[in-house]
């Protein structure tokens, strides 16, 4: 049995929005156990979210016939959580800024800025055919006398 410090989790799901709330639901769990504290446990989880959603409805465009994976690890140093889908693939450097006055008032379009606001290092790698986002948020040392 895995401790809570070091752990690995990973499985196949659907591209469907209960899947979405499946991987959500399992970052949370991981991110305590790792022993995040209660502020930066939500934020794993909706960076997380987002990038399943993006998956499941950028990638996959809801696809029945593809799915997508998670992974998530703990090692001594961070929480790792790698989603992948099977669709066209992304190019990140072609989203639309969320903070320009052109997109300031528009209803979608912030997932990536979030990901990228709540976690240390996002990087994303093409699949061909897919994207794979790795999420990484390091764990630090408990401060003494908390």
């Amino acid at each position: 049995m895995a401790d809570s410090t070091t752990s690995r989790v990973s499985f196949t799901l659907d591209s469907s929005l209960d899947s979405v709330n499946k991987i959500e639901l399992t970052a949370e769990q991981v991110a305590q156990r790792a022993g995040f504290d209660e502020d930066t446990i939500p934020h794993i989880a909706m960076a997380v979210r987002e990038a399943a959603v993006n998956a499941v409805l950028h990638g996959n465009s809801y696809d029945t016939s593809k799915h997508i994976t998670a992974s998530f690890e703990t090692t001594t140093d961070s929480l790792i959580i790698r989603i992948a889908d099977q669709g066209p693939g992304l190019d990140p450097d072609k989203v639309p800024d969320p903070l320009a006055p052109e997109n300031i008032l528009r209803g979608s379009g912030r997932g990536i800025f979030l990901i990228k606001a709540f976690m240390d290092e996002v990087n994303f790698r093409q699949l061909h055919p897919g994207t794979e986002l790795t999420l990484i948020k390091h764990r630090t040392p408990a401060q003494p006398g908390t």
